[in-house]
């Protein structure tokens, strides 16, 4: 038996941080996400429906050499209604991040918006359409 088939849903995703100062404005500021959990200035989570996404600095757990700068290492989608997607954008470029895709209607049948993080990870929000 395959106990890993017993897997039904990622719990928290975790984001090792180059600048865990700007990280933690930008998911808190900008993105409005409430704090779930801090473990003092090495590791914050926030809550983001029923997931959390976590911050934390190389070097707490793992020691791994940083990826670099405005290397691409992971994309998080969050999915909004079809109204809210312009809406979001109208939000982000008010608070000053710059916007990589304008929403655009895709063939695959989502609405998309793309920007991203301080440490350069793509950011998606998007709609089914």
């Amino acid at each position: 038996m395959n106990a890993l088939k017993n897997i039904r849903n990622i719990d928290y995703t975790v984001l090792f941080a180059r600048d865990m100062k700007k990280m933690r404005r930008f998911y808190e500021d900008v993105m409005g996400f409430p704090v779930h959990s801090s473990l003092g200035e090495g590791w914050t989570a926030y809550q983001v429906g029923s997931c959390l996404l976590a911050l934390t600095e190389r070097g707490v757990m793992f020691n791994d050499a940083p990826t670099p700068a405005r290397a691409l290492s992971v994309q998080l989608a969050f999915r909004v209604t079809p109204g809210q997607v312009d809406q979001c954008a109208d939000t982000l470029r008010g608070k000053g991040v710059a916007i990589e895709s304008e929403p655009t209607d895709q063939p695959w049948g989502h609405r998309t918006l793309f920007f991203r993080d301080p440490d350069g990870n793509v950011l998606e929000i998007y709609a089914d359409i």
